[in-house]
């Protein structure tokens, strides 16, 4: 095997996973599902459960990988030799393929609406046309499976230039790019007449508005937007060196994508509430409702269509790590390889992702389960596939790597406490694994 790629710096790298965490999740599904849940109390909730239960598992998939520093299959196999953890790294390349099967759906989405915007499509359309519009936009045949295959291929041409000269550069770009950008949105967005009311409908918690679901759907969201259980994490992290500060860029992420969530909020709950419109739209909130918001607002649509860059810089920054999982483990170090599997996977992922494109039109009508294809893919991995990595790697850390020798990977280049440690050991070994469960059971309706 090859020697691996490294990160050119660790502002690389924790621009890189930030990129990967900072993705639909925090972006397009955290609005809507806050929406649904109460807004504030929704948030702070999210912020604790990512303390107590992403950041653990975030910093648990880095000792992995940088303990290694082989792709996410040879780390399992190396630090457990003549076992069958390696499994996870497997189920995690599996996970990762169909999930941007699906994920380049909406990412071809983007790509359509900023297409849209850039040309003038949507400046003069009433605001009681745009659900149509979406409508049209995604049940569209050639014209969805032609942005999602564009989508792809942006993917496909940065991660097969490699670490350096393609993921980390092209992070370096995007990621301050898209702070940039939000902090201009959320200016603009809390500047509106009755922006007040958004604002507080996110910063001031109503816990009259807290039930069981709202705490599941906190906890939920906290483990889905870091991209924890599926050994992405792993990847990126076997490509640092010895000195880097494990805690320190666990939080650093952690942080970013609490700070993007909060950037997601200001920018979109403000808007929303001063023309009056609901909060609580549910997944169509970006496509429907925000062109609304936009398109009565001066120059409107030049801030809609910045919205829609920084959105499309988020979504590819999550595909990148998906697919640098799987050509990671395929070209094993070896950077002739690298182009190669990235376009055959890539093409693959896109050709298994056609189904799901089609399920707005004319798929639309075959179900499975009362499911739409796109659906139970989006069912299968969220439900499914994601709890049941992140609990085994919850499971194999604390019990099946020394408790020394994790204690000594994570000392490497940083000072953490013994006391921090211990803490950090408790959680992942004792609370991750319970409140994962708690979440399968849930979204698999036993409660």
């Amino acid at each position: 095997m090859k020697q691996q790629e490294q990160w050119t710096s660790k502002i690389g790298f924790i621009l890189a996973a930030a990129g990967s965490a900072i993705g639909l999740g925090a972006i397009w599904k955290f609005p809507y599902i806050a929406g649904q849940n109460g807004g504030g109390a929704f948030f702070l909730l999210f912020i604790i459960f990512t303390l107590f239960l992403g950041l653990p598992l975030l910093l648990a998939e880095f000792s992995i990988g940088r303990t290694a520093q082989k792709n996410a299959v040879e780390s399992y196999k190396t630090i457990s030799p003549g076992t069958k953890w390696h499994w996870i790294g497997i189920m995690g390349m599996i996970t990762s393929f169909l999930l941007l099967s699906f994920y380049s759906v909406i990412g071809g989405w983007i790509v359509a609406y900023l297409y849209k915007t850039l040309t003038g499509q949507l400046a003069s359309v009433d605001a009681s046309s745009y659900a149509e519009i979406f409508g049209s936009t995604i049940s569209h045949p050639f014209g969805s499976v032609l942005v999602q295959l564009i989508f792809m291929v942006m993917t496909i041409l940065v991660v097969s230039r490699g670490v350096q000269q393609g993921i980390e550069k092209a992070s370096k770009i995007m990621m301050p790019a898209l702070f940039v950008l939000f902090i201009l949105l959320v200016i603009r967005a809390v500047s509106l007449d009755g922006a007040m009311e958004g604002i507080t409908f996110l910063l001031m918690p109503d816990f009259t508005k807290v039930t069981s679901q709202t705490i599941l759907e906190a906890m939920g969201q906290s483990f889905f937007t870091l991209s924890v259980g599926v050994s992405v994490m792993v990847t990126y992290s076997s490509y640092l060196p010895k000195t880097e500060n494990l805690p320190r860029a666990a939080l650093s992420i952690g942080g970013m994508n609490i700070f993007i969530v909060l950037l997601a909020g200001l920018a979109i709950f403000p808007a929303v509430f001063a023309f009056d419109l609901q909060a609580d739209a549910g997944p169509v909130l970006l496509f429907q409702v925000l062109p609304t918001v936009f398109s009565q607002l001066p120059g409107g649509m030049i801030f809609f269509a910045g919205f829609l860059l920084l959105f499309l810089f988020a979504t590819l920054t999550s595909a990148f790590s998906m697919l640098e999982i799987i050509v990671s483990v395929l070209s094993k170090g070896d950077k002739a390889k690298r182009k190669k599997w990235a376009w055959i996977i890539g093409l693959a992922i896109f050709a298994v992702g056609i189904p799901s494109t089609l399920s707005y039109g004319v798929l639309a009508e075959a179900t499975l389960f009362g499911r739409t294809f796109f659906d139970n893919m989006d069912y299968v991995v969220s439900n499914i596939l994601f709890p049941i990595g992140s609990l085994l790697i919850a499971l194999y850390v604390p019990n099946k790597m020394k408790k020394s020798a994790l204690y000594e990977e994570l000392q490497s280049g940083s000072r953490m406490k013994k006391g921090l440690f211990q803490t950090w050991f408790i959680l992942l070994r004792y609370v991750a694994p319970l409140l994962i469960i708690i979440v399968m059971l849930d979204v698999l309706d036993v409660f």
